[in-house]
């Protein structure tokens, strides 16, 4: 498998300040590190890297160019901004062509459960050990047919061949149950209580005419 390139340029400043200096040029501080090396302070280009995860997903595999050297890294995390949702920081895992590694896959879930009932995702990742070249870009579980009551744990998912599950087996990720109805009865409650009241005050206005 071809691997995107993206130039990866060590950082020699550190610090708030100089994060800030990096995204303003239209880079992202990052940082690589795995298989007992030390960790590699590096810069990336901002839309060369989304460009990448649009195209590859949030598990992509990189060749990072650092300062001429290649190096196969994993995206582990990516750290954004809770307002603005800027990419503020990236951490890479290298990885070596064979090795495994356990990430989380996004779940994706198709079909029509079965008439009266609605389905509840609990859980919209699922966490699998796979070959750190070979990750799938999503899983796709089924909920055709379903009725009310029943559920998808884990343990029932398929999975791409080479891929294992990293996942406790019980763990819930989508819920089967029944439809809500809304109730479109009127509310006449508040109605009498408006009478009673009406009533009563007319009765307190005869008692004291007589």
């Amino acid at each position: 498998m071809a691997l995107r390139t993206l130039a990866a340029p060590t950082r020699t400043e550190f610090g708030k300040g100089a994060a800030r200096r990096t995204r303003r040029a239209g880079n992202i501080p990052a940082v690589v590190y795995g298989h007992g090396a030390d960790p590699i302070h590096i810069a990336i280009n901002n839309l060369g890297f989304l460009a990448i995860v649009r195209e590859e997903g949030i598990n992509a595999v990189i060749s990072l160019d650092i300062d001429g050297e290649e190096t196969t890294a994993l995206v582990k995390s990516i750290a954004q901004n809770p307002l603005t949702r800027e990419i503020e920081h990236v951490d890479f895992l290298i990885v070596k062509k064979g090795e495994k590694v356990e990430v989380e896959v996004p779940l994706v879930v198709e079909g029509n459960v079965a008439s009266g009932a609605i389905f509840l995702i609990e859980l919209d990742v699922l966490k699998v050990n796979a070959d750190a070249l070979s990750i799938p870009e999503d899983i796709t579980i089924s909920v055709e047919g379903m009725e009310a009551g029943s559920t998808i744990t884990a343990g029932d998912v398929k999975l791409p061949e080479g891929v294992e599950l990293a996942d406790d087996p019980e763990q819930l990720l989508v819920n089967v149950t029944f439809e809500e109805i809304e109730d479109t009865t009127p509310d006449t409650g508040e109605e009498e209580a408006e009478a009673a009241t009406e009533e009563a005050a007319s009765e307190a206005a005869e008692s004291t005419e007589e």
